[in-house]
């Protein structure tokens, strides 16, 4: 370890990863074989809800990835470089989730209202009318449609593999050559990348979660999935970052000021991530426009007036997601110990999930328009497509692993991030 390193006890040697990566991926390709086998159990649109609550919570982590190596390269910062290595890693999972979320493309097509009911046009909605009668859809039909949904999520996916692909054979390139000029062309791929990633990250979270309940308005719903995608990059990289370190991968690498200045992100996140969700319930209850109102009405109440279950996951996540990180990121002994800020991390992944599960499950109507309870679904489904998912994203970081060196050993900024402190 170097001058100031946490004390970090070696458990097991640098081994190859190969091993890990095939068990990543069986376990990947059982929790998918589970989630299919719902099919059998439960109704079609709770299985399909599942599956988009998995590929959007790991396309989510893939983002704040792209977006934590793009915000690197535009600053310029020095500190992050031994660590930026490994969400570079993590872009490789951008393919596949392209290809796990075509499922979900081609049950709408021959399903159209099975997911998004807006793209079923006579689809009866609660009121009696059907969505092709409905005004409020009219208005917004030139983009909830299907053509442009496909098109669109093509593109999402294109345009985030594109500049994973720039980024990663520059910083790999690097490796052999010490050319500066990767250095410069990936600052150059920041600056024309961050806008892009900015727009379409919004528009996906609108695309896949927000249209679920196409009636609803809300300004500030991308900037609540950017802060979900940011915070999950810095949970992933702390989780790795003590990972290689028990495994002496990062001996002399890593210190507890790397430690300090990720869970100081984290703290920052958490505290951005309450400010936009306050932010936009606290518009919406101001305004008080049924438009928008009936999105909280319908997680915290039923139509007889009784409080349902999804009022309960939403206290889980206030206090969860914001109180209890917030509490435990403010303290310095707790950002820089290793295995307790990857329990910090651990937890944030969790609840993010929660919180994406808040945001699409509700949309599984009964007959009486009210959310499904929590407790009614059968929750096996979410978490073994979260795990099917999950699996082939951690065998794709895993089999990149390999391909390059541990940490950019020829970036002209590692030596000052060797030595980093506070």
């Amino acid at each position: 370890m170097s001058t100031h390193a946490a004390t970090l006890p070696v458990v097991a040697p640098a081994t190859a990863t190969s091993s890990l990566a095939g068990r990543a991926l069986v376990v990947g390709l059982i929790g998918m074989a589970i989630t299919a086998a719902g099919l059998f159990i439960s109704p079609p649109a709770h299985i399909a809800l599942s599956w988009l609550v998995a590929v959007t919570y790991w396309t989510a982590i893939a983002i704040g990835m792209l977006l934590m190596v793009l915000i690197h390269h535009i600053f310029d910062a020095s500190w992050s470089v031994v660590i930026r290595r490994q969400w570079e890693h993590g872009l490789s999972a951008f393919k596949w989730l392209l290809i796990l979320f075509l499922p979900l493309l081609i049950v709408s097509y021959f399903n159209r209202g099975l997911i998004w009911p807006w793209m079923d046009l006579g689809h009866e909605l609660h009121g009696g009318h059907t969505v092709g009668q409905d005004p409020l859809y009219l208005k917004k039909s030139g983009l909830l449609n299907f053509p442009v949904f496909v098109v669109s999520t093509l593109a999402f996916y294109g345009l985030w593999i594109w500049l994973s692909a720039r980024l990663r054979k520059a910083s790999f390139t690097q490796d052999a050559d010490g050319d500066v000029k990767w250095t410069i062309k990936n600052r150059v791929t920041a600056a024309m990348g961050l806008p892009i990633v900015a727009l379409t990250l919004t528009f996906a979270a609108i695309f896949w979660a927000k249209s679920l309940e196409y009636h609803w308005f809300s300004t500030m719903y991308g900037v609540w999935f950017f802060a979900n995608c940011v915070r999950g990059a810095l949970c992933f990289g702390v989780i790795i970052m003590v990972w290689l370190a028990y495994r002496g991968d990062y001996a002399g690498v890593l210190n507890k000021n790397h430690l300090h200045s990720i869970g100081q992100l984290m703290l920052a996140f958490t505290v951005f991530w309450a400010y936009v969700t306050f932010s936009q319930y606290f518009l919406i209850w101001n305004a008080n426009v049924p438009e928008e109102t009936f999105w909280y009405n319908l997680r915290e109440l039923n139509h007889d007036g009784t409080t349902n279950q999804w009022w309960y996951v939403g206290l889980v996540i206030l206090f969860g997601h914001f109180v209890l990180p917030f509490c435990l990121l403010l303290s310095y002994r707790y950002k820089v110990t290793p295995h307790i800020i990857r329990r910090i991390a651990w937890w944030n992944l969790a609840i993010i999930l929660v919180d994406i599960c808040y945001n699409i499950l509700p949309a599984l109507k009964d007959a009486h328009g009210d959310p499904w309870p929590i407790l009614s679904l059968n929750l096996l489904w979410v978490l073994s497509a979260v795990v099917g998912v999950g699996g082939v994203c951690v065998w794709a970081y895993l089999k990149s692993f390999p391909t390059t060196k541990l940490i950019p050993i020829r970036d002209p900024r590692i030596a000052e991030s060797l030595q980093h402190h506070e």
